[in-house]
């Protein structure tokens, strides 16, 4: 049986030493689907390849099972029915990806995502189906086919989370740690050999710095291979469809340590939040039903835009439901779900069955807030989703830096382009979390990133001038100060500034300002944090002190710890917007409202 611990410096239990050839000590941050898929493909190792699993450490911020894939609704794209095909989804994905989607990292997807997605529904992922025992399956945006398969109707995330983590507490070789931080990365530089020059690989990873939540204790856990799948940072935003633990952790800790990032001006807002509460997500399989948006005359207005109306990609429609927005002075937009009824030929009591069967979740939050969606349309609005950017990574989650690597939503693997198609999320961790893992494995330690040139799938030869690494030099903070700002307020801070500069819409105006101000509150957030941890480094809270004071002592710490995550990749996502001056997928410039072939490629930053 797997064992739950406190995080330690020493080896886990059954691990040979770390010096041995071959078998290098392994940490996966992360308990999504990407790091699950990780941690079982160390522990699992390949048999079909004569890869013997071994031993591997798995970090979560904060229970195991608390992450953005246990919040995701609509399900799993997978080319697994008679009538499609993993080229036919790789496809779509490019369709959707606006021209900056990598060719091969998309092949890798949807084919080997299919094969993992088979796999989890042989070992008893409990995937909807009809009485006859098929899959069921749903249409979303942008997809030709209907290959979204779900789990408890509009639970696919949390089902899926919940029986993949009972897999690997139930597997030997996983050894859990809960409530740990990842406060930074530890790195050292290495012998430049011509193929690391060649790479730009300078430093390889010795370490995770941690922080455990529940005492305040700091303590370093060596490792040689570090696999991040610390998923997104829908907190960057006052409106998100993420829940609390996404502030971009590993992501900013990667920046920090020196790791090419890509993409991060390309922020996926979900169209359809709910516009009261906790902006709770209505799913895109709502729209795939058939559900319509009106505006508040109660005029559809999406077949004006496009002819797929409702299931356009996601940036589309988020954008006119924006700008339908601000005709109606910001109030919220309306999703008619009644439109399923007409379509289905249902009466009001059986779409009321219907809604309640096929999206209970969803059901059950919008009537916790007063609608019944059967008789009424609801209110919603634009939302946080998805970041397509990330960690620059290879074909096999290798990033620059020697011995790191990425997967899930914390990484650029070149799947979702400029634009994610829709439920090819859980995919992706599934795909790439488990190369990660056979990656960790199967590496030397000299073995460095083969990255794919930056050009996606709308190439043009001059967008090699602006495929090379930018630096980008970050405030730098000697001596902690006091802020005179809570923690709470500098995050409120960070999220309006966000909101406002670098939200659905952008201009030169708003980016600029954003940057500066983001600038500012880097310095303020890096302040306060490296004030936190020395606090916490010279006391501490004792594990037995559970008085109230103690626990918000912490809490600010965390938060501190976040908000300079928040910040710090907030002001690279400014940038990287502010420098495409195109609109191109998730990325709308008011300024600059046309698409430019020049710019169809990623452009990668690095700290200066």
């Amino acid at each position: 049986m797997t064992s739950t611990t406190q995080y330690h410096t020493d080896t886990p239990r059954n691990r040979q030493d770390s010096s041995t050839p071959g078998n290098p000590t392994i940490a996966v941050i992360g308990a999504g689907i990407a790091g699950l898929s990780a941690a079982l493909a160390v522990a699992n190792g390949d048999p079909d390849a004569g890869l013997p699993g071994q031993d591997v450490v798995l970090i979560t911020k904060t229970d195991l099972v608390e992450s953005n894939t246990y919040h995701a609704q609509g399900g799993i794209a997978a080319a697994i029915f008679p009538d499609d095909d993993p080229k036919l989804h790789a496809k779509d994905t490019l369709a959707a990806g606006a021209g900056l989607c990598e060719p091969k990292a998309v092949d890798i997807l949807t084919r080997e995502g299919a094969e993992q997605v088979r796999r989890l529904i042989d070992a008893g992922v409990r995937f909807d189906k009809h009485k006859d025992g098929t899959l069921l399956r749903g249409l979303e945006a942008a997809h030709s086919r209907s290959r979204v398969v779900h789990a408890g109707g509009d639970a696919t995330g949390k089902i899926v989370e919940l029986d993949v983590s009972a897999i690997a507490r139930n597997t030997p070789n996983i050894h859990i740690i809960e409530h740990a931080f990842v406060v930074d990365l530890l790195t050292e530089p290495i012998a430049a050999t011509a193929e690391a020059q060649t790479a730009g690989v300078t430093r390889k990873i010795r370490g995770v710095r941690l922080l455990d939540t529940t005492t305040g204790e700091q303590r370093t856990l060596p490792a040689d291979r570090v696999i991040l799948a610390t998923g997104g940072a829908g907190r960057l935003y006052p409106y998100t469809t993420n829940p609390q633990v996404a502030t971009g952790d590993g992501l900013a800790a990667a920046w920090r340590a020196g790791a090419q990032v890509a993409d991060l001006e390309f922020y996926q807002f979900h169209p359809t939040a709910l516009g009261v509460g906790e902006h709770f997500l209505i799913s895109e399989a709502v729209r795939g039903e058939g559900a319509i948006l009106l505006n508040e005359r109660g005029e559809r207005y999406m077949t004006a835009i496009d002819p797929r109306a409702e299931l356009a990609p996601r940036d589309v429609v988020a954008r006119e439901n924006f700008r339908q927005m601000m005709a109606q002075d910001g109030r919220p937009v309306l999703l008619d779900a009644t439109a399923i009824g007409r379509k289905m030929d249902l009466d009001q009591p059986g779409l009321a069955e219907f809604l309640k069967h096929r999206f209970p979740t969803i059901d059950a939050y919008t009537r916790s807030m007063g609608f019944d969606w059967s008789r009424e349309p609801i209110p919603v609005t634009p939302a946080a989703h998805y970041w397509m950017g990330g960690i620059r990574t290879d074909l096999w989650a290798r990033t620059s830096i020697r011995g790191l690597y990425a997967a899930g939503e914390c990484a650029r693997t070149g799947v979702q382009g400029a634009n994610r198609l829709a439920s090819n999320s859980l995919l992706e961790g599934l795909a790439y979390g488990r190369r990660a893992g056979l990656a960790a494995l199967r590496d030397n330690d000299d073995t460095v990133w083969h990255p794919q040139p930056l050009l996606g799938s709308a190439a043009n030869a001059q967008t090699r001038d602006i495929t090379e690494p930018q630096p980008l030099t970050m405030p730098n903070v000697d001596t902690p100060t006091d802020t005179g700002i809570t923690p709470a307020d500098l995050r409120a801070t960070i999220e309006q500034t966000m909101w406002r500069g670098v939200g659905v819409l952008r201009d030169a105006k708003g980016l600029r300002t954003a940057q500066t101000r983001l600038t500012e509150l880097v310095e303020q957030a890096q302040t306060q944090a490296q004030a936190a941890l020395a606090r916490t480094a010279t006391t501490g809270t004792p594990a037995a002190n559970t008085d109230a004071t103690a626990s918000d002592d912490l809490s600010d710490v965390v938060t501190a710890l976040e908000n300079r995550n928040l910040a710090t990749i907030g002001l690279v996502a400014a940038t990287a917007a502010l420098e495409r001056t195109e609109s191109r997928g998730a990325h709308a410039r008011t300024d600059f409202p046309d698409t430019d072939s020049v710019q169809a490629c990623s452009r990668p930053f690095i700290r200066g």
